[in-house]
């Protein structure tokens, strides 16, 4: 079934419904019982619309991040992952499901967030699926840059629909450990339009373009847009091939802009400079330090 199955298998606790709207194709070993942990299944193995959805929006994600481990696994078996913001670890869980757990060696994902009671459930859902290269830790994106429970360097690092400036830490956490890949959901990004927002008056009488962000509603936008744009160019300055796409299907969220980054040590001097020109074009120089670029 060109590598998928339906769910019906009659072994203990992976049986579900085969037809009708409750039908649901899984990837060949994918844990049934993981899906009901997740609320993606009922009890029974039955799907609703809402759970459909869930299910349809993380395995559209996971297209787009497959090829990236395919890709580092090659030269480095014992891939690392860290997932910044990770609420109830959906992405975590199944990129360990469907990728990690059949990786030899010391292949390891690990969740960071800031909610105690969420990082617990999501330790004891591991230990119960007897997935044991998972890890999470109680910290925010910013606290696990110094953190001894992460390595050194990783290979991947995740942040989905992290708030405002939580994305740029993840970003600066994976620049300082070095990661090999990047992938971005940005979400309600406030500093860029704010600051936009107080530098306003002064920078009526001296561009057309102010006119861009003179609006309050335009000025959340635009800010918006800007905000991902430096990224991509900060990204870019430190040696990063950067893609953007959309994610289709996030029906329930407006933030659907993907953030693709590989390093492949491209030439820094070209992005740094338009990074530059567009801070001070638009009055944010004083967000130089936010989307910082080598020198």
């Amino acid at each position: 079934m060109n590598n998928k199955k339906k769910i019906a298998s009659t072994k203990a606790g992976t049986s579900a419904p085969k037809t009708g709207a409750d039908q649901l194709e899984l990837r060949p070993g994918q844990s049934v019982e993981l899906l009901k942990e997740l609320h993606i299944l009922t009890r029974d193995g039955k799907l609703n619309q809402d759970s459909r959805r869930k299910l349809k929006q993380v395995y559209h994600l996971y297209q787009f991040i497959e090829p990236l481990l395919q890709e580092l696994r090659l030269s480095h078996p014992d891939l690392s992952l860290v997932d910044h913001g990770a609420g109830k670890s959906y992405l975590g869980f199944i990129l360990y499901d469907l990728f990690f757990k059949t990786l030899e060696g010391n292949a390891h994902i690990y969740g960071i967030e800031t909610r105690e009671d969420l990082v617990q459930k999501s330790a004891e859902l591991a230990k119960r699926l007897e997935f044991p290269g998972m890890s999470f830790l109680n910290l925010s994106v910013a606290e696990s840059t110094d953190s001894a429970a992460l390595p050194p360097t990783v290979d991947v690092v995740t942040a989905l629909h992290a708030c405002n400036t939580a994305t740029d830490d993840a970003i600066d956490f994976a620049l300082k450990k070095q990661a090999k890949a990047i992938v971005l959901v940005p979400c309600c990004q406030a500093e860029v339009a704010s600051v936009l927002n107080r530098n306003k008056g002064k920078s009526l009488g001296r561009t057309s373009l102010t006119e861009l962000w003179r609006h309050p509603l335009h000025t959340r936008e635009f800010g918006s847009q800007v905000t991902n744009v430096l990224r991509c160019l900060q990204l870019e300055a430190h040696g990063y091939q950067v893609s953007v796409t959309e994610l289709v299907g996030w029906e329930h969220s407006m933030k659907n802009e993907l953030i693709i980054a590989r390093y492949k040590d491209l030439p820094r001097k070209r992005p740094a400079e338009r990074l530059q020109e567009v801070l001070q074009s638009l009055g944010l120089e004083e967000l130089q330090t936010r989307f910082f670029v080598p020198a």
